[in-house]
């Protein structure tokens, strides 16, 4: 999970000063001097540390004080800020110009994930911006980038556009072509990259925005690679002069060093983060939202926004009717286990939860395997025996059983659970609600 290691340093640290009635300025300082060992670990740039530390002391010892914190939260809450405040403040949103169609150079070096980026980014903008993308494959070198491109593309339904040329820069202007005649909104270019910065790489890339005028280049920097991150962002940027970076493997990068670092020193917001293998794992990048997880308070609205993303309205009233019918199936129970997986896994929702420590609930966390087992068993019904599993008899567990590679006390175990859960859910949804109170429409 993204920043795990330095998560749990840091919400030790300031554990032990909410547990103070008064601090002291050798207290501030004493933490603060854990904090830098912190994040030094982290692989953040020294100098970025050295000025976030500075920061802090200062406003932490100066005359800012709440009444209604203790001074513990309070030393919390200038870290947390300042830590935002490193990360860029705000979400930095996608410009698209004033001219269609709008060019987004993706760059990096190679093994970033610049073709997943690219086709994450045109399935993000497709969905949330109602855009209409074009994937131009620009990388000449790399065997099978081309097909690589094409691959993920078909994977997200976005066209891709492909031309016979030794020169970047002409693919480039021809997919511009093509997207004006078919009525692309948006071209996104999946550029070559190198396995170390060189002249020859920077002067194609140069040549390339020359040609089609980008209103974005993005550079894209594997997370893990710390401050090389930091390095490699700076080297870009002198040489192209970036708008953004996206951050790819966040989701591994268990330190941060790196999503610390490179806005501090490059002063480019981050503008999205991969958080997954899966192509619709991208996420805009939040700053606030960011620190907030790192210091273990939760990220209540990307949970919301995911949830709403995964969850159909139509769909939710549909369920809560069913529920006051009494007509919810295995069907519709199987369902709701696909929908709360596609937000994602266990410990991801509870890392977005304020207070909730994934790694603390130990076997109290489901087993994603289960899941699995209980998705299969639900697989091998009959259509009548997912609508009235009351018609299941030991014949036809037996059956299912075999089918689904289980046992029979699995199946038990399920059917308990789906009654369990029936009832549940239909308090939730059935009764008088209150006088000027609504019912609960599932899964809201």
């Amino acid at each position: 999970m993204a920043f795990e290691g330095l998560s749990a340093k840091l919400q030790s640290i300031f554990k032990k000063l909410t547990g103070k009635g008064r601090l002291s300025e050798a207290d501030v300082k004493e933490a603060m001097r854990e904090v830098r060992l912190a994040l030094l670990e982290a692989d953040v740039n020294y100098l970025v540390v050295k000025q976030f530390i500075n920061d802090v002391i200062e406003r932490a010892v100066g005359s800012e004080v709440t009444t209604s914190l203790t001074p513990g939260q309070q030393v919390i809450k200038i870290v947390n800020e300042e830590l935002c405040k490193l990360m860029g403040g705000a979400n930095s949103k996608l410009e698209f110009g004033s001219t269609t169609p709008a060019v987004i150079l993706l760059a990096g070096l190679q093994g970033a994930g610049k073709t997943t980026m690219s086709a994450k980014l045109a399935a993000y903008l497709k969905k949330q911006y109602a855009k209409s993308p074009l994937l131009a494959a620009c990388d000449i070198y790399r065997p099978a980038a081309i097909r690589q491109l094409q691959i993920v593309g078909e994977a997200v339904g976005i066209p891709v556009f492909t031309y016979e040329s030794k020169q970047p820069a002409e693919i480039a202007a021809k997919a511009l072509e093509y997207a004006k005649k078919h009525f692309n909104d948006v071209v996104l270019l999946d550029t070559a990259g190198r396995l170390h910065i060189d002249n020859d790489m920077m002067q194609e890339l140069s040549e390339i925005k020359t040609a089609v005028h980008p209103v974005e280049t993005l550079l894209v920097v594997d997370a893990m690679t710390g401050q090389d991150a930091v390095n490699i962002s700076k080297a870009f940027d002198e040489a192209l002069g970036l708008t953004g970076i996206m951050l790819t493997k966040l989701d591994g990068d268990t330190r941060g060093g790196a999503a610390l670092s490179v806005r501090a020193v490059t002063k480019k917001p981050i503008k999205f983060s991969g958080v997954g293998e899966k192509l619709q794992d991208i996420e805009p990048f939040h700053p606030d939202r960011m620190a907030s997880r790192i210091l273990g308070m939760g990220d209540m609205l990307s949970l919301i926004e995911k949830t709403q993303a995964a969850f159909d309205e139509s769909k939710a009233r549909e369920l809560t009717d069913k529920l006051r019918r009494d007509s919810f199936t295995l069907s519709d129970f199987l369902e709701q286990f696909r929908q709360m997986k596609s937000i994602g896994s266990f410990e991801e929702i509870l890392g977005m939860m304020p207070g909730m420590d994934a790694k603390k609930l130990g076997n109290l966390q489901p087993d994603e395997k289960l899941l699995g087992r209980m998705e299969a068993i639900i697989l091998s019904m009959t259509k009548a025996e997912r609508t009235s599993p009351e018609i299941l008899n030991a014949s036809r567990k037996r059956r299912i059983a075999a089918g689904s590679g289980t046992s029979i006390q699995e199946i038990n175990r399920l059917l308990n659970q789906f009654d369990a859960s029936k009832k549940m859910m239909r308090q939730f949804a059935g009764g008088k609600p209150k006088k000027g109170s609504k019912r609960m429409q599932f899964p809201f």
